[in-house]
């Protein structure tokens, strides 16, 4: 989706305004496709004394599995995005400069680039998720496991002087 910001272009002290949904659900992570609802895309491009800043708000609810726990969840994704477009730049390597193709930018491809770069490489139901026991597979989030715990057969020793007192 191109848009268009000759308008603009060089009149410092205007603005445009785009809304518009993007489809990630073709999009794969790890074998999941979690961005299965639109992505609502919303933003603007100012023109502030002849440079044109571009604002962008990305959103979406994400069905999520935990990766400590394996429980499913949805969880709300939100990813601002700010940069600056440009006619022409003299360094390739600044990402915060995008370039303008005949005075206008892809909003669908950067919209597309930036949330599948933002989604976290890791997701939580919770900051405190307890996880799995690692030996019967209980989701200690419930609460504690029925497994005895194993000392460290370096330690054992010391275990026995324990069990003495």
């Amino acid at each position: 989706m191109f848009f268009d910001v000759k308008p603009i272009l060089h009149t410092p002290g205007k603005q445009l305004e785009f809304t518009f949904t993007l489809d990630l659900s073709d999009v794969d992570f790890a074998g999941r496709y979690p961005v299965s609802r639109p992505v609502t895309v919303e933003g603007l491009v100012r023109n502030s004394a002849d440079v044109l800043t571009m604002t962008m708000d990305l959103r979406s609810t994400l069905d999520a599995v935990c990766d400590r726990c394996g429980k499913a969840f949805r969880q709300e994704k939100e990813i601002p995005f700010t940069c600056v477009l440009a006619e022409e730049v003299e360094n390739d390597d600044n990402d915060e400069i995008v370039l303008l193709e005949d005075g206008k930018v892809d909003l669908g491809d950067l919209a597309r680039t930036i949330f599948i770069l933002g989604m976290d490489t890791k997701t939580l139901c919770s900051e405190d998720c307890k996880g799995l026991c690692p030996r019967c597979g209980a989701d200690l989030n419930l609460g504690p496991c029925s497994c005895k715990k194993e000392t460290d057969p370096r330690l054992a020793v010391l275990a026995k002087l324990l069990e003495n007192k």
